[in-house]
Formats: C-alpha cells, sequence, structure tokens
C-alpha cells in the first residue's frame, strides 16, 4: 500500500471509532436529561436514582468521545493537506461554527450540569442538561452540513484552483443535510436506547434494583422501536435524495449493472458482485426502485450505464466504487437496526405488566442489543463514505487528489499504526470504566429534610 492507501485506512479506522461514541452521547444526553425532568416534576427518588446513573455511563463516554474527535481534524491538515486546501474555505466554516457555538454550549453547560448538583436551583440545573443536550444536536447538525457538501456541494465557486464559499446559507441548507440530519439523530436515540435495554437487562437477569431498572429496560426499548421507525422513514427520504445526487451509489448498493424498471432488492446474494454470475438470492420485488424513486415500477440507473455517463462527464477513469463493500455494508446497517427494533419488541412484550422473561436466550438478546446499533451506524458510515468514491467531494474532487505529497509511505504508516494502538489502548479504558460503573448499578440517594421533612438535597 501506498501513502494514500494508509492515510485512508487511518481515517477510516479513527473515523468509525469515533462515531461509536458520538451517538451514545447525543442519544442519551437526551435520555439523561428527560429522567431529570421526571425527578424534578415528581420528586421520585428512582428517577434521581437513573438520571445519576444514566448520567456517569454518559460522562464517561462524553470524554472519550471528545478525545478522539479530535484527532480527526488534525488528520486533515497532516494526511490530506491537499484536500484541506481545495475544501478548507467551504468546508471550515460549519466546523467553526460548531467549535465556537454548538461545542461551546455542550461543554459549558456540561460542567454546570456536572458541578450543579446542590449548588443551583433544580430547575436552573435541570436547564442545564437540556442546553447540553441541544449543543449535541447542533453539533451534530454542523458537522453533518461539512459532509453532506461532499456528497452534494452547494454555495461554492471555484478561484484561483479552490473552492471558495458564496453562501454559507446554502451550505448549511444543503438538501443532503436537511434528509441526513434527522435520519443520523434518529439513529442516536435508537443506540442510546439500545444501551439503556442491554444494560437495563444485565441488571434484572440478577434481580438488581428492579425499581430502577425495569423502568429503564422498558424506556430503553420504547425508545428503540420509536426511534427505529423514526430511521426507516428518514433512510427512505435519503436513500431519494441520494439517488438524484448519487445515482452510482445506490446503483454500487444493489450491485445493479443495467437500468433496470421495477428493480427488486435481494436481502442477500450468492454469487459474484460484479454482474457476471448469480447462483441464488433472496428478493423482494419493485423494492429497489421504490426506495431509489419512490415508485415501485421506477426505473432505477445502472453501473455500467452510469460509469459510461460519468467518464463522459468527468473524464476517463473508473467511477465505480467497492462494489462488494457497498453491497454488504448496505444490508448490514439495514440487519443490525432491524435486529435491535425485534429484540426490543420481544423485551416489551415480555416484561409487560409485571412479568418477567424466563429464557435465558432472551436475556443474552438483550444484553447483546448494545451492539446491534452501533454495528448498524459504522456500516452506515462505511457505506456513505466508501460508496462515494472514487471522489472526496462528489463530482469536484478526487480521492487519488486529496493527500498530502510530503507524507510518505513510512509516515504514514507509522500514524497508522500509532493511531490504532492509541485508540486502542483507550478502548480498554472506555470498556474497563464503563463495565465498572455499569455493573455497580445506581446510587443509594439518602435525602437530607427540614423540619418540615420536605427533600432539599440528595447525597450518595
Amino acid at each position: 500500500m501506498d501513502a494514500l492507501d494508509l492515510s485512508r485506512w487511518q481515517f477510516g479506522i479513527t473515523t468509525v471509532y469515533h462515531f461509536i461514541f458520538v451517538p451514545i452521547t447525543i442519544g442519551l444526553s437526551a435520555l439523561v436529561a428527560g429522567l431529570q425532568t421526571a425527578w424534578v416534576r415528581t420528586g421520585k427518588q428512582r428517577y434521581l436514582r437513573a438520571t445519576r446513573f444514566w448520567g456517569k455511563l454518559f460522562l464517561i463516554n462524553f470524554a472519550i468521545g471528545v478525545v478522539t474527535g479530535i484527532v480527526q481534524e488534525f488528520q486533515f491538515g497532516m494526511n490530506w493537506s491537499a484536500y484541506s486546501r481545495f475544501v478548507g474555505d467551504v468546508f471550515g466554516a460549519p466546523l467553526a461554527i460548531e467549535g465556537l457555538l454548538a461545542f461551546f454550549l455542550e461543554s459549558t453547560f456540561l460542567g454546570l450540569w456536572i458541578f450543579g448538583w446542590d449548588r443551583l436551583p433544580p430547575r436552573v440545573h435541570l436547564a442545564t442538561i437540556w442546553t447540553a443536550s441541544i449543543g449535541t444536536m447542533m453539533s451534530a447538525y454542523f458537522i453533518l452540513a461539512a459532509n453532506s457538501w461532499m456528497q452534494h456541494p452547494v454555495g461554492w465557486t471555484m478561484g484561483d484552483g479552490r473552492a471558495e464559499l458564496t453562501s454559507i446559507s446554502a451550505v448549511l441548507t444543503n438538501s443532503t443535510t436537511l434528509v441526513t440530519f434527522p435520519h443520523t439523530i434518529t439513529a442516536c436515540f435508537l443506540t442510546a436506547g439500545a444501551l439503556l435495554l442491554a444494560v437495563s437487562a444485565w441488571h434484572l437477569r440478577r434481580g438488581n434494583q428492579d425499581d430502577v431498572f425495569r423502568p429503564s429496560l422498558r424506556l430503553g426499548a420504547w425508545v428503540v422501536l420509536i426511534a427505529g421507525l423514526g430511521v426507516l422513514v428518514t433512510g427512505d427520504l435519503q436513500a431519494r435524495v441520494m439517488t438524484r445526487q448519487q445515482p452510482m451509489k445506490m446503483a454500487a448498493a444493489e450491485a445493479l449493472y443495467e437500468n433496470t424498471s421495477s428493480a427488486s432488492f435481494s436481502i442477500f446474494t450468492v454469487g459474484s458482485l460484479d454482474g457476471s454470475e448469480e447462483l441464488y438470492s433472496v428478493r423482494i420485488p419493485s423494492l429497489l426502485s421504490f426506495m431509489a424513486t419512490g415508485d415501485p415500477s421506477g426505473e432505477v440507473e445502472g453501473i455500467n450505464d452510469l460509469q459510461r455517463a460519468y467518464a463522459a462527464e468527468y473524464g476517463a477513469g473508473d467511477y465505480v466504487p467497492n462494489v462488494p463493500v457497498t453491497y454488504w455494508s448496505f444490508r448490514l446497517m439495514i440487519g443490525f437496526g432491524a435486529l435491535a427494533m425485534l429484540i426490543a419488541a420481544a423485551a416489551l412484550w415480555f416484561t409487560r405488566g409485571t412479568r418477567s422473561p424466563r429464557s435465558r436466550w432472551l436475556w443474552i438478546a438483550a444484553v447483546g442489543t448494545v451492539a446491534m446499533p452501533l454495528l448498524s451506524n459504522s456500516f452506515g458510515w462505511i457505506f456513505t463514505e466508501m460508496g462515494r468514491q472514487p471522489w472526496t467531494v462528489f463530482g469536484l474532487f478526487k480521492t487519488s487528489e486529496s493527500g498530502s505529497p510530503s507524507v510518505s509511505t513510512a509516515e504514514a504508516a507509522t500514524g497508522l499504526i500509532v493511531l490504532t494502538v492509541l485508540y486502542g489502548i483507550l478502548a480498554v479504558i472506555e470498556i474497563g470504566l464503563f463495565l465498572k460503573y455499569a455493573a455497580a448499578g445506581a446510587p443509594v440517594i439518602a435525602p437530607e429534610t427540614d423540619e418540615a421533612d420536605k427533600p432539599l438535597a440528595f447525597a450518595y
């Protein structure tokens, strides 16, 4: 592998690793805020205990997410200097807003939430976690706006051999951003709900703190189901926008080589994905056409026709992404998300009323749910970025042009090895801390009362 390939591997590994923490942070911040709201409104101690417990796990995840996120920005200057020079004026604008506005909100008010227990009035303290949660969503929006510009560049003009920003409003209201943001946010809630479901199931299986973890399990399961439906709806909208803007990505997602009307969607295929041989496949008739066009009989463009069209428009070259990667990542993204929803539905059914599941396998499945959305998110990003190849900025700038000419193969290899090892160490620390505090359970909180025996504050 040359320096460019190594740089791509490094960016892919660090990006997927970082995005493990992002959806948990975004989704869990809102759920913690909701639990604290329930405590402020009702005064019931179980909500306070749940807030403290899930809040601690949220903070561990947030800290690791910040550390791993910082590395992402350094890579643009180190390994992708040509790309940074070409897009910096446009790409840097939403990232600057994210750092100056959104990250300021979430970090500042999260600090107030951490140190404001028993120091701020309850409703003011509650407002700090809601503001921090809103800040995490705003951060997501601005970062997705930057990424969406790579998928569908708008609000720019060419000047002095580089893209120059002409309209920040066009960048921030990019049609790609408007469908990607709700899809990502609903996926974040699905991920956080799965975490609540899994950890709660682990405790309930051992008979721990039923008053805290039974409601948490059911809350998590409901969040997974509702958010999962949101992911399906927003994903359907996103697929149609993607087909209009990057038809090659949709064709590669199905390994569809010729223009086809009423195109079916294959659940899986046995054979080659180069269009030469198909031994066996399980298909849903007309589903691909509906996903791509909104019409079950609509025509979906194929890889071969698009390759010829792209070559005529952009010049000679190979404009077909890695078809096996796009094909399987698309299905694994959908499959793991659907599996999480199925387990959540089973958890709600078997815990209705005062019931408790008797099957050991259901408990194991419930605990394993935490991995499903994480895998789904990762495969979703792999599909999004790999399906855009050979472009870093679709239609404007190729990946082969985007690297740093001064970075040697040895230097790129060193960076890849160092960061992979470092992230491996951080993974051990993160998992160790997370398991330690997750296994500890919700804190026992003793109320301090005044003469009228009314709760004033709570302490461990």
